[in-house]
């Protein structure tokens, strides 16, 4: 006979970190605003994880002021967040309903996020199960674990923001915390994004590149000299997308390019 999974907020299982630090907000109503969704949430059995400005500094220690709180959920719960506080009386709004939507009251929001813009990556068990927990505005919350933070923030890539130094932060300050495995495993069919962060990493810091485990690195680089011995595709891809929609536009409207899907124009040769 089987036993009753534990409630989801239940979080004995998971392990306590102590956060380096925390974000710093606009203004104090801003962290009351914080303060009573943070409670409201965790008071419910929905489960959520707190990542953003808020995982970044407390696993880094960086601080600098957030305008936002991003609360990660499963797809399946996406609604049942925007439905508690819409009856709570709170504004709430579908942005996009791929992956984002927002919880507002007054001038403060937060974002309830279950995928990533470019639709690669959808919060799923393994984010819940490899969570850490901790104390943020006096509630205790799961908050993402370092492998997913690394992993939500490998395509955010364009002219507008760019996450590179929050990776590259993370891998400095919890590298050891970081399973290179599952990492992998999410990156799999783009490894090669993988490898450019590593090389990043190993460039930014060159007195740390024992932070990143050998086998990972010759793995990759394994991988990128079978990949030299073949022909390029037929296909004309640009998977420039995947990192920003607007930057690599032009390739896919006007210069004859497949994006992540659809048909593209055959090279040449």
């Amino acid at each position: 006979m089987t036993k009753d999974p534990l409630p989801e907020n239940v979080l004995v299982s998971l392990p306590m970190i102590d956060a380096k630090a925390a974000p710093t907000l606009k203004n104090a109503e801003a962290e009351v605003f914080y303060t009573e969704a943070i409670r409201e949430l965790a008071a419910t059995d929905i489960p959520f994880l707190v990542a953003g400005t808020y995982a970044v500094s407390a696993y880094t220690g960086v601080t600098r002021q957030t305008k936002d709180l991003d609360i990660f959920c499963k797809a399946g719960d996406y609604g049942r967040i925007l439905a508690h506080f819409k009856q709570l009386g709170y504004a709430v709004e579908i942005l996009d309903d791929r992956w984002l939507g927002k919880v507002f009251k007054g001038t403060h929001f937060f974002d309830v996020i279950f995928g990533s813009a470019n639709g690669m990556m959808p919060v799923g068990d393994l984010w819940l199960e490899h969570a850490r927990q901790t104390e943020l505005l006096g509630s205790r919350v799961r908050i993402i674990g370092p492998t997913e933070l690394v992993w939500s923030k490998c395509f955010i890539q364009d002219r507008g923001r760019h996450d590179g130094a929050d990776i590259a932060h993370t891998i400095l300050k919890a590298h050891d915390q970081i399973d290179w495995h599952r990492l992998l495993s999410y990156l799999e069919v783009h490894w090669e994004v993988l490898l450019m962060q590593l090389l990043s990493f190993r460039w930014i810091y060159p007195s740390e590149r024992d932070h990143i485990p050998a086998w990972l690195l010759d793995e990759l680089l394994d991988r990128l000299a079978k990949q030299r011995q073949l022909p390029s595709p037929r296909t004309k891809i640009c998977r420039g997308r995947l990192l920003s929609q607007t930057d690599y536009e032009i390739d896919v409207k006007e210069w004859g390019f497949a994006g992540v899907g659809g048909a593209g124009e055959f090279r040449d040769g």
